[in-house]
């Protein structure tokens, strides 16, 4: 008997084998996942059965496998089942070795999301133009209400201010390279957003042309169009020059081809095919070739990109080109078994709330769209009917400064567009409290469209057209009846909530310990906090997102001393360029629990600051939220020499600092802070208003924040009590304390309002 297939042992950073016996299956069929036996031209054999013997009856057989990953076509009966899968002899179509043997138990009731076989997904699909959200067959009823009603749907907005702007607009030019070809921010950007406008020309003036049957418009969009296919596609709009100018000009093709394919000339239609196949295969061959995203997916632009520009490329191209059905083929086949690889079945996204507002911008448009034009929802998995509590919970429309992660929107209310896309799975899901959150990010964002992370980015308009007339109008209700603090498991946060439901009265306090670490856009924050209350960011994400790699970026945002954490020793969490040592760099929520009075969390980030402080041996914060009003932040510091623990704290404003306390004066709502005890005696406070190691041109005219710093004595072992009461400016709150020493520990009692809460602090060792 031959011995099982090598298996290449999963990392941190790789896809995982599974499903088995550990896995608890959130959705039936299962969804199998192996590591590549070879990197490259893998094909495989796949065998799942009732029996461990894999006996002919009960065995089903898939072959061949491109990838190491497969979604069944078919829903399962509850019960035990067993798989394995072996590499295919290139030629032969035989298997190697086989795998070993795994097991996985399928429960009654899961959400069924099969997934159509390759050779069933598109029997069913029209070959006519358009098929980019309007399908052909709807054009003359869409066409008809709009003639006759033309605010429906928002269309007269629609082509007053995203269609006829571009009717006299100057063809943009082709963007000129970087000096001495380095990239420069500012220059990146404003690449990016020149694409971003051919892009709204090409797709508004042909959508306009085509539903009003209108020549001029027409001809204006096929000028448009075959002057930004006029680029050269391997030059300064390619994928490795500036992928995000390439995924707009994909996209921009895309889009012309689809809608003015009977406009253009064969000749025409050619020019375009290429140019867009050309653009297409960059980015597929970097998404499946290089990246490899089914082994290592924790590429942000790569995983955006099968979104924003392999669906509605392949979509156009269906029929014209083989390539295009293997590039969607891939694209589905990762969307229904590793999407997102940002988080999972509590809907999470570990990149932080920009970042999933931009993943959720681009895929559900693709969604939107293949749902339309194919048939496949994928917004039935489970990821997709939870994801919009997301932003509800860790990112509150009345929030600032308030959420972790890179925030291009960093200081400035929470961005409408994220508002938009709550209100998609409002209309998937009819969840009143994500309609309620789209209606106060439209109350509350009025000012920011023409700013670079919108305005670059998507118009609303051209959203609303599409929303209004694909979903139904969902009831908003406000979020008086939601979990008082919210654990997202798959990312490691942690939502604590008091009237979310009135914004004057709100208060938010944010946690995450997560096994993400600091890889992508998150940062080395395991154990750190934030707070909002009384409409005041008080304890706050300091700091600008300026650019990506920015020294404002890598020195200060990406790292633990620009959060509300620990530094030991002076050092803080790993958050470097080496990916694996990224995800090492992680924390784990170990409790969330609801009591009388009070909500609680233990987080412990030990293994975050392994790389840098070797000789921690436990680090764990545990915060507790009385009664909705304030904060007892307990941190437990275990070394195996004595070392210095520095306390961190960050806000918009110089404090007061006096003895063991430090007072926040904000503009609507104050702060009273207190170390109420520390094990290796008084603290030694200090403030300061800079941001160490960054370039500061970089935050030339940017206001300055102020840090905290709370310095204990040498020891082994530290126990730090912190108290934090958020006060109205009209209403002082009093929080008296006391404590005693129990000989294994040290309790502390809170009192406010008459009501008293007890904390128990272990000794030190």
């Amino acid at each position: 008997m031959s011995k099982a297939l090598y298996q290449p042992q999963s990392g941190l950073l790789t896809v995982q084998y599974a499903p088995d016996e550990q896995t608890v299956l959130i959705e039936n069929p299962p969804r199998f996942t192996w590591i590549p036996a070879q990197l490259e031209h893998d094909q495989y054999i796949l065998q799942y059965s009732t029996s461990s013997q894999f006996t002919p009856e009960d065995t089903i057989t898939v072959q061949p496998i491109p990838y190491n990953l497969y979604t069944p076509d078919h829903v399962f009966t509850a019960g035990t089942y067993y798989w394995r899968y072996a590499l295919l002899q290139r030629g032969e179509g035989q298997p190697t070795e086989w795998s070993h043997i795994r097991s996985f138990t399928v429960q009654e009731g899961l959400p069924e999301t099969p997934l159509p076989s390759r050779g069933h997904r598109y029997t069913d699909i029209s070959m006519k133009h358009p098929r980019l959200w309007l399908q052909a067959e709807e054009l003359p009823e869409f066409r008809r209400t709009v003639r006759e009603q033309p605010s429906k749907y928002g269309w007269d907005v629609f082509l007053e201010r995203s269609v006829k702007p571009w009717v006299d607009r100057e063809l943009i030019p082709e963007p000129l390279p970087y000096p001495n070809n380095k990239r420069v921010a500012n220059l990146w950007r404003q690449m990016y957003i020149d694409c971003q406008e051919a892009l709204y020309a090409v797709r508004h003036l042909s959508v306009a042309g085509v539903i009003l049957e209108d020549a001029d418009l027409i001809a204006r969009a096929k000028s448009w169009l075959l002057h930004i296919t006029s680029w050269n596609p391997e030059g300064t709009t390619s994928r490795d020059y500036n992928d995000e100018a390439s995924f707009r000009i994909a996209g921009a093709v895309a889009w012309g081809y689809d809608w003015l394919y009977q406009e253009l000339t064969e000749e025409e239609r050619e020019e375009v095919r290429n140019n867009l196949l050309t653009r297409t295969r960059q980015v597929a061959f970097h998404v499946i070739e290089r990246s490899k995203i089914h082994h290592v997916p924790f590429d942000s632009h790569a995983v955006r990109s099968l979104s924003s520009v392999i669906v509605p490329s392949c979509m156009a191209l269906l029929g014209e080109a083989v390539v295009a059905e293997e590039w969607l083929d891939y694209t589905l086949e990762y969307y229904a078994c590793l999407y997102s690889p940002w988080g999972g079945a509590d809907g999470g996204w570990a990149e932080g709330p920009m970042y999933w507002t931009t993943g959720m911008a681009f895929v559900t448009e693709a969604m939107n769209l293949l749902n339309k034009y194919t048939g496949i929802n994928f917004y039935r998995r489970p990821f997709f009917q939870h994801t919009g509590d997301f932003p509800l919970y860790c990112f509150s429309p009345d929030t600032l400064r308030a959420s972790f992660g890179d925030q291009s929107t960093l200081g400035d209310p929470v961005s409408l567009k994220t508002g938009f896309n709550i209100r998609q799975f409002a209309g998937i899901t009819n969840n009143g409290h994500h309609q309620w959150y789209y209606e106060q990010t439209r109350a509350i964002d009025t000012d920011s469209e023409m700013k670079f992370y919108n305005y670059g980015w998507w118009d609303f308009r051209f959203d609303e057209m599409m929303y209004m007339h694909d979903y139904p109008a969902v009831q908003a209700k406000a979020p008086t009846d939601i979990e008082p603090v919210k654990w997202f498991r798959d990312i490691g946060w942690v939502a604590f909530h008091a009237h979310m439901d009135r914004p004057k009265d709100h208060i938010m306090l944010l946690t995450k310990s997560s096994p993400y670490g600091s890889i992508s856009h998150s940062h080395g924050d395991q154990n750190g906090f934030l707070l909002h209350a009384y409409g005041e960011p008080l304890a706050i994400e300091s700091g600008y997102y300026v650019a990506f790699g920015s020294t404002m970026h890598m020195n200060w945002r990406k790292q633990t001393r620009s959060t509300n954490n620990v530094l030991i020793d002076r050092q803080g969490q790993y958050a470097g360029t080496n990916k694996v040592l990224n995800m090492s760099a992680s924390g784990t929520v170990e409790a969330v629990e609801t009591h009388k009075g009070y909500t609680y969390s233990r987080c412990n980030a030990t293994a975050a600051y392994q790389e840098q402080v070797p000789y921690l041996e436990r680090y764990v914060r545990e915060l507790y939220f009385y009664e909705g009003a304030y904060i007892v932040v307990v941190d437990q510091i275990d070394l195996s020499q004595p070392g210095r623990v520095d306390w961190l704290f960050h806000t918009l404003y110089e404090m007061e600092l006096d003895g063991q306390s430090f007072k926040v004066h904000g503009q609507k709502a104050d702060m009273d802070g207190r170390f109420v005890y520390s094990s290796s005696g008084d603290l030694s406070l200090s403030q300061h208003d800079e941001f160490t190691e960054v370039d500061t041109a970089e935050i030339e005219g940017l206001n300055r924040h102020w840090h905290l710093t709370a310095t204990t004595q040498s020891a082994r072992s530290h126990r730090i009590a912190t108290l934090l009461v958020p006060l109205r400016k009209d209403e002082p709150k009093y929080v008296s304390y006391f404590m005693d020493d129990q000989g294994h520990g040290v309790h502390i009692y809170f009192t406010e309002d008459g009501v008293t809460h007890k904390v128990e602090i272990p000794k030190p060792y």
